[in-house]
């Protein structure tokens, strides 16, 4: 009403918009029929109903175009009593918008295209995809449910229930009970009502309202007046959100307000009217005395002693430039009434086509510029809640975690499950966990990826650093113990046992011991092919001495004859010759793994989990095993025939100490398969060279240890003459 009569003060006073004609307008209003009537006079200079001299007012009005209230059916009716040009200022109706059905009519209201979309926008930006949608049981309610599931499934909102408020209230009550049961059990706090005002749906907001069922509302501009309404007895509203269509302001509108008496609208504001245009209070029977015995010179600005809203609605917008449109068309045909030259004394008359039809080219020009995009009209919320609450279905799943969707449900409703290993998620409510890249392995709370260090079996490691001690340790000693046997090398114990032969294995176990290191520190080609090769060549020399002196024992005591073919072996020296042989063997099957699949290098980011390890391809496994077995064989060999002289005499007889130390080498590497592929990264390589030290410890310790011990120590033991006492 205010946006009206703005518009019609200002018209009228303008000088170049309808010059001598004044606009006047006078409202029909009912519960279900409003209307605001617009009339020609043909009176000019000062207002309606001031006597001017030489002017005449004709009280007989002639009405030219009605702007029809917010109620489509509203608008209907007006059909029945006006066959005139009408306007509509209120929600944009599709049904409306039918040409043939509505021939005259005009809607100032664009659609609610970006309604929906506005909305959900706002919801997800609080995270709020839980929420509750009230609508009309119309066309305008189905249309925004359609919009409103559209724009769901961009945002990740879900729909906890949907209330379709019939039109009709005697339907309407049948089934209220059904819509309280389901806006108060669901969980949802955010609710949206999309509709009209003057409807069963308000009723049923003001239902709920005075149930005290509590929520975040969303919805229109239209709506600010019914959700804004209070009781001071009863808050049931946690916040609200209203959105309007962006446009201008109208300037003055503010200040015409302000200024505007009571006396100006005496006889066309009631009490009621004023709850309506803003105050955001029922007029009850303790305010309506107050109300009544204001001044008529009281100021609205005065009214203000609640939260008044300056800004104009969306239906006073178009209800100020519909008035406008409506003036503009009219003063198009008085231009034109002007050029046709009427006859002088002849009546204005305005058919009530042309007024409808002006208005469509009339409107792009008074309306402002409105962008095609919805705002957020105004925001209010309780003081009780300094923090808006949530409204989710589901508690969000942290980051290390996934959401399950719960069967049955909709997509917002979900179970949070921890993510697989080495998975990680980094965001919450995420779907999928995802898998860390290779060189990467996820955190204890698996929201974020680590980047996996490089393993090897270094010497600053503490275990590559004690088996680094340890070969170098036993080296040292097979070295030692190599010196004494080279000082001692005419005495009786060295020069019974093969003196040659003892040499050459202490010399081997020392490249055993030596070669353990090649399994240490960063692994590249080189190291890969010497750590096999080395191994290989290193311990078939010393297990093909071991048989070799064996053999030499079996053939010393077994040989009583003298001029027997044994006697001729054992004179010539024919034991030695293992050694080679053996080796040659070894030597072959060498060369045919590195020309068919040497050892390489690997990076395995999958044995380990925080780490990367670089360790040496074994290249073909079969040659690999052939090397073992190979050994296997020599040593089996060795320990069969040591075995089998065990009990010859034991003076200055090694076959025991022989015996001994096969059973030790055997067993070390019987026990290392097993063990070896049981293990991964640098833990087998540490396999491996445990190995190696072990079985060339062994066969140290149980072959020479006892020798230098009787050398060292019990020098009377070593003498051919103490023998010969005995």
């Amino acid at each position: 009403v205010l946006a009206l009569r703005l518009a019609t003060k200002e018209i009228n006073r303008n000088t170049h918009l309808l010059p001598n004609i004044t606009l006047i307008f006078w409202t029909l209003s009912d519960k279900n029929f409003d209307a605001i009537v617009l009339s020609d006079t043909l009176i000019s200079l000062g207002k309606d109903g001031e006597g001017v001299p030489n002017y005449t007012c004709i009280t007989k009005a002639s009405i030219i175009a009605v702007l029809t209230g917010p109620l489509w059916s509203s608008s209907s009716r007006l059909g029945l009593y006006f066959t005139r040009s009408r306007i509509a200022f209120g929600s944009f109706y599709s049904i409306l918008s039918d040409d043939e059905q509505f021939p005259y009519l005009y809607q100032m209201e664009p659609k609610d295209t970006y309604l929906a979309s506005a909305m959900v926008s706002l919801m997800a930006h609080f995270s709020w995809n839980w929420v509750g949608l009230v609508v009309s049981d119309d066309e305008q309610g189905v249309q925004f449910l359609s919009d409103f599931r559209g724009q769901m499934k961009e945002n990740r909102v879900c729909l906890a229930f949907v209330n379709m408020i019939p039109l009709r209230m005697q339907l309407y009550m049948t089934r209220a009970h059904i819509y309280y049961e389901q806006i108060m059990t669901s969980s949802a706090n955010v609710v949206v009502i999309y509709g009209n005002v003057n409807s069963t749906l308000a009723e049923s907001y003001r239902w709920w309202k005075y149930l005290g069922i509590r929520r975040i509302w969303f919805s229109t501009s239209q709506w600010d007046n019914v959700i804004n309404q209070r009781d001071f007895n009863i808050d049931s509203s946690l916040g609200t959100f209203t959105f309007s269509h962006h446009h201008g302001e109208i300037s003055g509108f503010k200040n015409f307000i302000q200024t505007l008496k009571l006396s100006d609208h005496s006889e066309k504001i009631t009490l009621t009217s004023l709850g309506w245009i803003g105050f955001n209070c029922s007029v009850a029977s303790n305010n309506f005395k107050t109300l009544k015995d204001w001044s008529s010179n009281t100021s609205f600005e005065s009214l203000m002693w609640h939260n008044f809203n300056m800004a104009m609605s969306d239906e006073s917008y178009n209800i100020y430039n519909a008035v406008y449109a409506v003036a503009h068309s009219l003063h198009e045909m008085l231009l034109y009434h002007v050029d046709m030259q009427p006859v002088a004394g002849e009546k204005l008359k305005f058919q009530h086509w042309q007024v409808v039809w002006l208005p469509l080219y009339a409107i792009p020009t008074v309306m402002k510029v409105r962008k095609e995009n919805v705002k957020l009209h105004s925001v209010t919320s309780t003081s009780d809640f300094p923090q808006l609450p949530s409204s989710v279905c589901s508690v969000s799943c942290s980051p290390g975690s996934r959401k399950s969707p719960q069967k049955g449900k909709a997509t917002c409703c979900f179970d949070c499950t921890p993510c697989p290993e080495n998975e990680i998620s980094n965001q919450t409510d995420m779907d999928q966990c995802v898998q860390c890249p290779d060189d990467q392995y996820a955190n204890v709370k698996q929201n974020h990826c680590i980047h996996k260090s490089v393993m090897y079996l270094a010497y600053e490691d503490p275990l590559g650093m004690s088996l680094t001690c340890m070969a170098l340790f036993l080296t040292a000693l097979a070295v030692v113990m190599l010196g004494v046997f080279v000082k001692h090398r005419d005495t009786p114990i060295v020069k019974a046992n093969n003196r040659t032969l003892s040499y050459i294995l202490l010399l081997s176990l020392i490249f055993c011991f030596l070669c353990s290191l090649l399994f240490i520190g960063h692994p590249n080609t080189i190291t890969c092919v010497l750590q096999q090769t080395t191994f290989g060549l290193a311990f078939t020399v010393a297990v093909s001495t071991v048989l070799a002196k064996t053999l030499t024992v079996v053939l010393a005591f077994k040989v009583t004859v003298p001029g027997r073919r044994l006697r001729g072996l054992l004179v010539s020296g024919a034991p030695s010759y293992i050694i080679p042989i053996c080796t040659l063997i070894q030597l072959i099957l060498c060369g045919v793994w590195m020309g068919t699949s040497p050892p390489f290098i690997v990076i395995d980011p999958q044995s380990e989990l925080e780490h990367i390890t670089i360790v040496c391809n074994k290249g073909s496994v079969t040659v690999f095993y052939c090397v073992l077995g190979y050994l296997g064989s020599l040593a089996l060999g060795a320990f069969t025939v040591a075995f089998m002289a065990r009990n010859l005499p034991d003076t200055f007889n090694e076959a025991k100490f022989l015996t001994f130390s096969m059973l030790v080498f055997c067993s070390v590497w019987v026990t290392f398969l097993p063990v070896y592929h049981s293990t991964k990264g640098k833990a087998m390589v540490a396999v491996e060279v445990f190995s190696i030290l072990a079985s060339s410890a062994g066969l140290l310790g149980c072959i020479f240890a006892p020798k230098c011990f009787i050398i060292l120590l019990r020098s009377d033991q070593n003498s051919l003459q103490n023998f010969r006492m005995k």
